[in-house]
């Protein structure tokens, strides 16, 4: 779900089961975001729907069950604990790099931008950001990327 919809895992970790039972494909729900307090949106695409689907078949949660429970209690997961689930994940398929939580917002935002060429703008109101400015430095746009464009011939 984060890589799918750029939302912060501290948000992703407050939904219960009764949140997305019964969404489908292009439904969404909104939440409010814990760091910033603003509204935003959960949707549901195909790769979303397909992973909730599968997750109830398996696990069959009760309404008030959080959708990303610790396995040693009914409370959702801590950022820490999702952190070394990616840490693990990365390392388990040998990719190098320092991964954690924040790598699924980001790459939602990097994989946007570069396969699908969705502009800042859009990314910055996705992620909620102040200005197109910020999400740039967020994304990490290098002066090497900007200088490319120069090859670009009109």
């Amino acid at each position: 779900m984060g890589v799918n919809n750029g939302l912060r895992v501290s948000d992703l970790l407050r939904l219960k089961a009764k949140d997305v039972r019964h969404l489908k494909e292009g439904d969404y729900i909104t939440i409010r975001e814990s760091k910033t307090g603003k509204e935003n949106i959960l949707m549901v695409n195909k790769a979303v729907h397909k992973a909730l689907r599968s997750y109830f078949e398996r696990v069959n949660p009760d309404d008030e069950d959080f959708l990303f429970a610790s396995r040693k209690s009914k409370e959702p997961l801590v950022i820490q604990a999702v952190n070394a689930l990616v840490k693990k994940w990365t390392k388990s398929i040998n990719l190098k790099g320092n991964y954690g939580a924040h790598t699924l917002r980001k790459t939602f935002g990097y994989i946007q931008r570069t396969i699908y060429q969705v502009g800042f703008e859009v990314l910055a109101k996705r992620f909620n950001h102040s200005s197109p400015a910020v999400t740039m430095r967020y994304l990490g746009i290098a002066d090497k990327e900007v200088n490319g464009i120069l090859k670009n011939e009109i």
